[in-house]
């Protein structure tokens, strides 16, 4: 490839040059002085953008590939120190799970008035298990549409049964009852990040085994989640529920084990019939690709709204999430009229799709050091509608290539080979083809966008689907 064209596509950073004509004492001098600068620069920039995740680093600080793991854990750090100091509710010293390890967060006003997210948060221990000094896996847990009160407590009392000691908990009640009260709104959304977010921070809890799970109102809730935030999930377990796959693409889960459990005469809200073609949709894309998408769903003989929970986080407890897929798919659809500005290794500067009524689904692929990526508007088509309450049950997908939009792909040595040359391809066009250079920034903004230990990547190659006609 050319170099303009390398030029668009990668960021090549070239900084201090003089210093090359310095003394050795100069030079480390000049060099110490450089990183103290944009330490400053970096925790400015973190300090921000937990006020306003719009905001992006753009500063290019070289570094060398022997460099990268001691500046990832020093970009880390002063991610750390930014949330230590930023004035937010944050989550209690973990102790024993039980009615007195109750809290409490303030969402958002603009979001959702007087809403309160009170939660349970505490650790569960086993026989052999005396301390919370190993990292432990996390669950967080949806409770159902009864009073919330009564279902807040019960959520409680048989997450405390569940078979899946050592781990940690999260058990929150929903803020405000009522017909337009869900858990995948926007202010709920708000404190998912949030937990995630400070979650990670923690040294108690394992980044790659934090799972999500639910029942009935929980069940769809959950689902959602499963399919919006699959790329921070090991394994995500609905129960008693059903979502159409509208709400919640299968596509999604290609690297998150998923369990769906419903009664076979749960036919309320057509629970039962949406648990199937969840399952034909699974079953489906797991022939096409037999080393991905891990599920279990089970329509439950005989049973109806009401089965045994207790099967579930067993089965998630098993899996653990690979943070580096080298193959995912991610339509990135919107819920409650938010898109995720990220997925895995990839960042989306700019949405494909100009509104709703088209989503955008992303395609990656890595062979060795090609990375192939597809990049297409979707189009839904409604194909089943329930007569009585008007719910789109079933749907065909039509896929034409995006003709605009961008995004960035982040890289890592778990990906590609770093030391060799790489290339891309992005709907059948060659985009580059080099070798990718290292620079802090990528660290800063991979570390921003996913706040996440696992991903907080040393290069990136950006690209422009409008340019793609220029080559």
């Amino acid at each position: 490839m050319t170099l303009p064209l390398r030029k668009i596509y990668t960021h090549i950073l070239c900084l201090g040059i003089a210093c090359c004509t310095l003394s050795p004492a100069m030079a480390q001098k000049e060099d110490q002085t450089l990183k103290e600068k944009y330490r400053k620069e970096i925790t400015s920039f973190f300090d921000q953008r937990l006020k306003d995740d719009t905001i992006t680093f753009s500063t290019a600080i070289r570094m060398k590939w022997k460099e990268t793991d001691d500046m990832k854990q020093a970009v880390w750090q002063l991610w750390k120190k930014s949330n230590e100091a930023f004035k937010e509710e944050k989550l209690p010293a973990l102790s024993p799970l039980s009615d007195q390890s109750a809290s409490s967060w303030k969402l958002p006003q603009e979001l959702e008035p007087h809403a309160t997210l009170n939660f349970y948060w505490g650790w569960k221990k086993t026989a052999e298990s005396t301390s919370t000094e190993q990292r432990l896996p996390l669950f967080l847990y949806l409770h159902g549409s009864g009073p919330k009160a009564q279902e807040w407590a019960t959520g409680l009392k048989i997450c405390s049964r569940f078979d899946d000691a050592p781990s940690i908990y999260f058990i929150p009640q929903i803020p405000n009852e009522g017909a337009y009260y869900r858990w995948y709104q926007h202010a709920k959304q708000y404190a998912w990040e949030k937990l995630l977010r400070q979650a990670l921070l923690s040294e108690k809890i394992n980044p790659d085994r934090i799972y999500v799970f639910g029942i009935s109102e929980g069940g769809y809730g959950s689902q959602r989640l499963a399919s919006f935030y699959a790329d921070y999930w090991a394994a995500a377990g609905p129960m008693a529920g059903g979502e159409p796959l509208k709400n919640a693409p299968a596509e999604n889960l290609s690297n998150t084990a998923f369990s769906l459990r419903t009664g076979a005469e749960d036919k309320g809200f057509y629970r039962d019939r949406l648990t199937r073609y969840t399952a034909e949709a699974l079953d489906s894309l797991q022939r096409l690709y037999p080393d991905r998408y891990k599920h279990w769903i089970e329509l439950i003989p005989g049973r109806g709204h009401h089965i045994d929970y207790s099967p579930t986080t067993p089965w998630l407890k098993q899996h653990v999430r690979n943070p580096y897929p080298k193959h995912f798919c991610w339509e990135n659809f919107e819920m409650d009229g938010r898109y995720r500005q990220g997925f895995y290794n990839l960042r989306v500067e700019q949405r494909s799709n100009a509104d709703s009524n088209t989503r955008t689904r992303y395609t990656l692929d890595i062979e060795s050091n090609q990375i192939s990526l597809a990049i297409d508007e979707v189009t839904y088509r409604t194909t089943e509608i329930d007569p009585q309450w008007g719910i789109e049950l079933k749907f065909t997908k039509t896929y034409q290539p995006a003709q605009r939009g961008k995004v960035t792909i982040y890289l890592c040595s778990e990906l590609v080979d770093l030391d060799k040359p790489i290339t891309l391809t992005v709907n059948g066009h060659t985009v580059f083809k080099g070798r990718v250079q290292p620079d802090v920034k990528h660290l800063v903004n991979s570390c921003a966008t996913f706040f996440d230990p696992q991903r907080l990547y040393p290069a990136a190659i950006e690209v422009d689907l409008e340019t793609l006609e220029q080559l």
